[in-house]
């Protein structure tokens, strides 16, 4: 049995492992194992990613190590992540002359490259992206897709554009991406320009989408980074004009990591386990026979039958010697949508019993009535009730407050703090939690003006996300 949801780090831990998502038990710290199942989930998750991507971006792949003078060349960038690094410093027994990194992220691997590849203003913009693993030595508690020190599934994608004003529009280009995706997901989310002190080493500013977990802290699942000609200009990435001068790059870069698949676990799931929405679960319907002495024909005929008719979706049709209950509780830990129970009464009367993984109730249905269109309608209409529930959970766990003491009682409270303040007072909030930065458009479950008065000193102020996070 799972620890109850209300204590979400034991339920998460236990859930990671009962619903065979990962094997936490590999022998280095942070480094976890994908399970078939769980890989599956991943599959499904970064298909849809891929797909929105493939529309105008190109998928590339590159190198895993990064000589240490391109990794150091971007002073204010490594700065960041230097701490992070892991350093490969042999070859079998002999040192290396140049020491190798293992990718904390790519902007040093790939920006050499963008050098070569780009000539004049005829080569951009240039979009290419890539799922990859990047390594950083995480020295905080780490957690299986939330905090790692081998991120497996990290999606970078890279521009490069004329000028600024370009790599402006690709930077609301890749908020869009982001949008679709997450309510692919059905994830909620708040999207935040983060404060200057906490942006990407080496960006102009940085855009973060954030979510709200069930614990009420905050968990950061996509970033968006305009670069402006920050990078060129370190890595000489010129082109030549259509005039015939020459002038730098401007460039963005956004990223998403298994942190979206985290959050698509522990929003949706439930005291019994995973609930998957039906297009990213890796079993979409289970059909279970109960079987009876004596009767166990037509309920294994009629449940045959069944499997046939639906094959165009991810089925499974469990004869395993294991007792129903037993079966409802492996399928129910798994997250499987649509549930059919076929016994002797059903295989008289021409039925089937339907329940939805979302809810707790059962029904019947005429097995002539099951098709394809049908599936389709229930779990366009699970969708909806997912929608639902995911929004009013995030939105139980967002406060407005109009003083300082309100957004410390908040924050100390597991809850994200909306304020207004204005950019010079802004810092003042960081006592409280993290200052997620100024909140750059209202989803339409929040009934909260985007400017106010500022809650420091009385004038003009935004709206800024102070919070507990990941």
């Amino acid at each position: 049995m799972l620890p109850p949801k209300d204590s979400f780090s034991e339920w998460y831990h236990e859930l990671i492992q009962q619903a065979e998502i990962m094997d936490i038990r590999y022998p280095v710290k942070g480094l976890y194992v994908w399970l078939p199942f769980g890989f599956k989930i991943r599959q499904l998750v970064y298909s849809k990613l891929r797909e929105i991507l493939d529309r105008d971006h190109q998928e590339v792949y590159f190198p895993t190590l990064i000589p240490e003078d391109m990794l150091m060349k971007e002073s204010e960038h490594i700065k960041g992540f230097e701490d992070e690094v892991y350093w490969v410093t042999h070859g079998g027994l002999e040192p290396l002359e140049v020491k190798l990194a293992l990718r904390p992220t790519s902007e040093t691997a790939i920006y050499p490259m963008f050098k070569l590849w780009i000539r004049s203003h005829a080569d951009l913009p240039i979009k290419i992206y890539q799922i990859v693993n990047v390594f950083r030595y995480e020295t905080k508690h780490t957690r299986p897709l939330i905090r790692l020190r081998e991120v497996t599934s990290f999606k970078e994608a890279h521009t490069a554009h004329r000028t600024y004003e370009e790599a402006e529009e690709q930077v609301k280009s890749a908020i869009e991406i982001y949008k679709e995706f997450y309510d692919f997901l059905i994830i909620p989310y708040l999207i935040f320009k983060r404060p200057e002190w906490d942006k990407f080493p080496g960006a102009d500013y940085t855009i973060a989408f954030d979510t709200l977990m069930p614990d009420g802290r905050t968990l950061q699942i996509g970033t968006v980074h305009n670069l402006a000609d920050n990078f060129a200009k370190t890595f000489d990435i010129k082109y030549e004009t259509p005039e015939g001068d020459h002038a730098y790059v401007h460039q963005t870069c956004y990223g998403i990591s298994e942190r979206c698949i985290a959050s698509l676990i522990a929003i949706h799931g439930d005291d019994l386990g995973l609930i998957l929405p039906f297009e990213v679960a890796p079993v979409q319907i289970v059909i279970i026979p109960i079987l009876y002495k004596g009767k166990e024909e037509g309920v294994l005929e009629l449940s045959r039958r069944l499997y046939e008719r639906l094959k165009n979706f991810r089925v499974v049709l469990d004869e395993s010697d294991e007792r129903p209950g037993a079966k409802y509780y492996k399928w129910e830990l798994k997250g499987v949508p649509i549930r059919f129970e076929i016994g002797p009464k059903e295989y008289e009367n021409d039925e089937v019993v339907v329940s939805f993984r979302d809810e707790r109730r059962k029904f019947r249905v005429k097995f002539d009535e099951v098709s394809d269109d049908l599936i389709l309608k229930w779990a366009k209409e699970m969708r909806e009730r997912l929608r639902s529930r995911a929004i009013e959970s995030v939105k139980g766990k967002v406060v407005f407050c109009e003083s300082l003491d309100d957004v410390a009682k908040s924050v100390e409270g597991r809850r994200l703090a909306l304020v207004h303040v204005c950019e010079k007072c802004e810092r003042e909030l960081e006592s409280y939690g993290s200052v997620l930065g100024q909140m750059q458009e209202k989803p339409d479950w929040l009934n909260v003006e985007l400017e106010g008065e500022c809650v420091v000193c009385r004038g003009k102020g935004y709206l800024v996300g102070v919070a507990k996070t990941y």
